[in-house]
């Protein structure tokens, strides 16, 4: 029996996040088909929102079992919307469809702070931030917004680094099936195809740049 699955985060303006005062929906069965749907009205960080600062999307992935077949991610600040029907990526603006080119020439790297960091203390992100073998190829920034993988996807970033679980995940599975529409790189902090788990996620616009990220996150793991 076929599944069909559905995976959205709301406008941070309806935040249903314990940070704002309520609570995020865990998954539900609707409609005639049986069907997991998830759905969490944070859009983005809540506390982004709650500060006032304009990094906050709603993000939509629509799939079948595990897999998503359509996906998009929309930045109510920018008026852009990201999106994939599963065989290309582009962004919408102003009504018109651009394809999306994931390029590594920025060399910025963002990286997740937020908890929880389930493959401590082998691996904490905060560590990478001061490896010199990573400034001195990369330029470093701290982000906690599902925006970060639109970026890497655009070309405005060259890789996004998270831990924690993103397979199947709400906050990640829209901005995942762009990244890999466009070609990008995705696997987990152990270099496999990403999988259910506290396996962490690294995004990145090419193979060498996520080569070269994925031995700094291996020393850590392994050291």
């Amino acid at each position: 029996m076929r599944t069909t699955r559905a995976y959205a985060i709301g406008s941070s303006a309806t935040c249903g996040c314990p940070a704002a005062g309520g609570a995020c929906s865990g998954p539900t069965t609707t409609g005639r088909a049986p069907a997991d749907r998830l759905v969490d009205r944070c859009g983005g960080i809540p506390l982004n929102f709650a500060a006032r600062t304009q990094l906050v999307a709603v993000n939509v992935a629509l799939g079948t079992g595990s897999h998503v077949t359509a996906a998009a991610v929309a930045d109510p600040f920018t008026d852009e919307v990201f999106w994939t029907d599963g065989a290309r990526a582009s962004v919408r603006r102003a009504g018109t469809d651009e394809p999306l080119a994931p390029t590594a020439e920025s060399r910025l790297v963002d990286v997740n702070l937020d908890p929880p960091f389930p493959n401590a203390p082998a691996f904490r992100a905060v560590r990478l931030l001061a490896d010199d073998r990573l400034l001195a190829r990369f330029g470093p920034r701290v982000l906690s917004t599902s925006l970060a993988l639109t970026w890497v996807v655009a070309g405005r970033r060259a890789a996004y680094l998270t831990d924690g679980a993103a397979a199947d995940s709400v906050h990640f599975a829209a901005g995942i099936a762009l990244c890999r529409a466009a070609g990008c790189v995705v696997t987990d902090l152990h270099g496999a195809p990403l999988a259910a788990g506290p396996v962490g996620l690294l995004v990145a616009a090419d193979a060498q740049t996520h080569t070269e990220l994925l031995s700094l996150v291996r020393d850590q793991l392994t050291g």
